[in-house]
Order: structure tokens, then sequence, then C-alpha cells
């Protein structure tokens, strides 16, 4: 029992001070008159404490603060339920769309379909020289398991015609994909061509939504959702619009600026915060795709230095392949570019709202502190990306015979440099860029809320 009055109340609604010492010192007894009108905030015998002297010695209102957390939450979910219903239903569409495995009744002279088939008997085992190199030959007993031969057993060479993996021998059990063609003949001619890995793949997938759900929560759900969108928007508004013939270099960034934006409001919430890290992102991402553009322009590539646009080509598909090397560049940078944006976002808001007093320069001061140790993470981890995926390019020119200087001036190799030099050059300006844009707004935004829980 306090000596002017009963103990201060422990639930969070009633729990409005740091103790009864506003009645205290004005030698009044206080009691707790309801948390509707007055925000659960105690009134004392014949003065009613307001919310600014519930604030002594500033300290904000617990049930007012968590109320309106609630709030802001519940908004934020129905905003991500509703971008996660359309991703959902984008997704949906786009896989109805896609051809399946393309088994028809019947083949042209020509034509060819893929199949799936599940290994039966190795009829034979051995290794033959070709191309004068030795691989190993089998001749193996398939069962189709769809299209118009489904439930027939079929044989098929595999390592006769062209040079073959070594490590690719199958063994009874092996689900495969197998391209059939009808000869001019009228027979038909199956070739094995790779493995039926979709179990591995869901198995893979499931794992990693499970480790997700398990450390992160609810927040992993949003995460996930946030992911889902992003194919969304990859699959439905960027591969359509750069095969129309569309400007690559744009697209990437009006597409890149939408799956952040969406991803990190569904993440985040709609708030300050989260509106400074997109511009950030978006400052970031036209001065990448400017510098990119011009690198490429200076270096003269074309944009057949990897082998899948020379196959794009071939397929007959009419692209600017040099716009898809710069749209691939700011894509590249976007999976980090978003995680220095947000993160420096977020330290500055918080500095800001831990020290009213930090005007805009010490608040960039102190974010540029953060970022710096952000930047050396970050480029290290844009750098061992890039290398990872083009590891054996590396290994080819460790293995070259011709001076270094001619090596690195190959368009395949210069390609990758100017892509990890590019991209790293991207996240270096948005952690200041990020940072004053958050400088600026921080002050007004967390004015404006203290603003509102004094008067409220």
């Amino acid at each position: 029992m306090s000596p002017n009055g009963p103990a201060w109340p422990t639930a969070f609604l009633s729990r409005c001070c740091a103790g009864p010492a506003p009645c205290a010192t004005i030698g009044r007894r206080w009691s707790r008159i309801g948390c509707g009108a007055n925000w659960g905030f105690p009134k004392c015998a014949g003065k009613r404490s307001s919310r600014k002297s519930c604030n002594w010695p500033n300290r904000r209102c617990e049930g007012w603060e968590m109320a309106e957390k609630a709030r802001s939450g519940q908004k934020g979910w129905l905003v991500g339920a509703g971008l996660a219903l359309a991703a959902f239903v984008l997704l949906a569409a786009i896989v109805s769309r896609q051809p399946g495995g393309g088994a028809v009744d019947d083949l042209a002279p020509g034509e060819s379909e893929t199949l799936r088939a599940r290994v039966i008997e190795v009829l034979e085992e051995g290794t033959i020289t070709q191309g004068g190199f030795e691989q190993p030959y089998q001749r193996l007993r398939l069962r189709i398991g769809e299209g118009a031969l489904k439930g027939q057993e079929v044989e098929v060479e595999q390592g006769r015609l062209g040079l073959t993996n070594r490590a690719r021998t199958f063994r009874p059990g092996d689900r495969v994909i197998v391209e059939r063609s009808r000869n001019p003949d009228g027979t038909d001619h199956l070739v094995i061509i790779d493995y039926v890995r979709t179990g591995p793949l869901l198995v893979l997938a499931l794992l990693f939504v499970a480790v997700t759900l398990l450390l992160s929560g609810w927040q992993g759900v949003r995460s996930l959702l946030g992911m889902a969108i992003s194919l969304v928007v990859i699959t439905a508004f960027i591969v359509p619009q750069i095969l129309a013939g569309r400007n690559p270099v744009l697209i990437a960034v009006i597409g890149s600026v939408a799956m952040m934006g969406l991803s990190l409001y569904l993440v985040y919430g709609w708030n300050g915060k989260t509106h400074v890290a997109i511009v950030g992102l978006l400052a970031s991402l036209v001065l990448t795709g400017l510098l990119s553009t011009w690198f490429v322009e200076w270096m003269r590539f074309s944009g057949y230095g990897s082998e899948e646009a020379a196959f794009l080509q071939v397929a007959g598909v009419q692209l600017d392949t040099q716009g898809l090397l710069l749209a691939g560049i700011i894509i590249g940078t976007l999976g980090a570019l978003d995680d220095v944006a947000i993160g420096q976002a977020s330290a500055i808001f918080e500095l800001s709202k831990a020290n009213a007093r930090l005007d805009r320069r010490a608040l960039w001061q102190h974010g540029m502190t953060v970022g710096r140790d952000h930047i050396a993470a970050m480029v290290n981890t844009l750098f061992l990306a890039y290398v990872g995926a083009a590891l054996p390019l590396v290994l080819l020119v460790s293995v070259s015979t011709e001076p270094l200087g001619i090596t690195l001036n190959r368009e395949i190799i210069a390609e990758e440099i100017v892509r990890t030099l590019v991209g790293s050059l991207g996240l270096l300006a948005g952690v200041p860029l990020t940072s004053l844009i958050a400088a600026w707004v921080a002050p007004r935004t967390n004015a404006a809320r203290r603003s509102t829980e004094l008067e409220g």
C-alpha cells in the first residue's frame, strides 16, 4: 500500500505512469476511472491527470501505445492479406498458362515432345570412345509415364550420340525426362535429356518454408508472401514486357520498385520508415541504371557474353540483348540493396525516436557510422554471390594460357566485372542516399507522433 494510496496497478491498461508520483506530488489520492475517454489514464481525487502529466517522467501510456500498435498492425495485415491474395491469384493464373508436358497423340516429322518416364532395367552398360574422349554408355528400358506412349516400355541408348557427363549414369527406379521426336520414316526417336527433380525441389522448398516460419513466426509468413509477390512481378510483368520488346532497363527499374514496394510494405507496414526505404531504393536503382548504361555503352558490350542470350537468339526471340544485360545488373543489385535501404531507414528512425534532440546532421552522421559496417558486409556479399555463380568461368580463366590482359578484355569476363562493380557502386550510393532522406524525414515523423500522443 502506497502512503498516498493503493499500490500502482499492474494491468497494462492501468499502468500509465512510472508510479503514483504525479498524484503523490500534489498530495492527492488517485483512482482509475476507466480507459475509454481517458485512454487508460488515472484520475487523481479532485484533479484528472492529463496525458501530459501522465507522461511524467517522460513515459507514454502503455495501454494507449499498445492500442495504437494493435490498430497499426491490424491495418498492415489487411493490406498484406490483400496483396497476398492478389499475388496468389496472379501466380495461379501464370501456372495455369504454362505449357504441360507437351504430350500429343501424334507427331509430325521434325516435331518433338518431352515426357516423364522411369528406368525399369539397365540392359547394357560400359564405356565407349566419343570425340576422342572415353565416356559411359548405357542401354536402358524405360516405362513412359504420360502422353500417347503412357504405360509402354521402350529401349533408349544413352551416351552413343554426343558427349555426355560421366556423372550421368542411370539406375532402375530413376525418374527421367525423355525427348520424343518423329523421324522422317515415321519411327520414334527417344533420348534421355535429364532427371526429374520435382521431388527433391519440393522437399527443399518445404524445408525452407518450415525453417523460415520456425525462426521468424508471423514475420516469416509475411516475408514468404513478399517473395511470392516478387515472383509474380517477375513472371507476370518483367518477363512478358521484355519479351514484347519494351525497354529492358525501364522495365527492370519499374519492376524492381514494384517488387520492393509491395514486399517492404507487406513485411514492415505502411509507415514513414518504409516510405523512406523505398524512396532511397528508387534513387539507388536509378543511379545503378545510369552507371550500368554508361559503362555497357562505353565498353561496347553486345549482350551475347552469356550462352543463355545466344540460345534466345537461336530460338528466334528478338531482344535488345544489351538492354537485357543492363536489366540483369539492376535486378541483381536489388537483392542486397533492399536490405541496405531498410536497415539504414530503421537505424535513423530509431535514433530519432530515442533522442529527439538529435538534429538532421547528427542523425545523418550516426546513420553513416552504422552504414559503413553495412557497406563492408554487403559489398563482399554481392561479390561472393557473383563469383559463386560464375565459378566455372573463374576456373576457365585460371587455366587459360593467354595473357591476363587479353582474358579480362573478353566480353564474357568483362561483363561479370562490370556487373559486380556497378552493383557494388549502387549499394555504396544506397547508404548515404537513404540516410540523407531518413535524417530529413525522421524528426518530422517522430515529432508528429509525439504531438499526437500529448494532445490525445
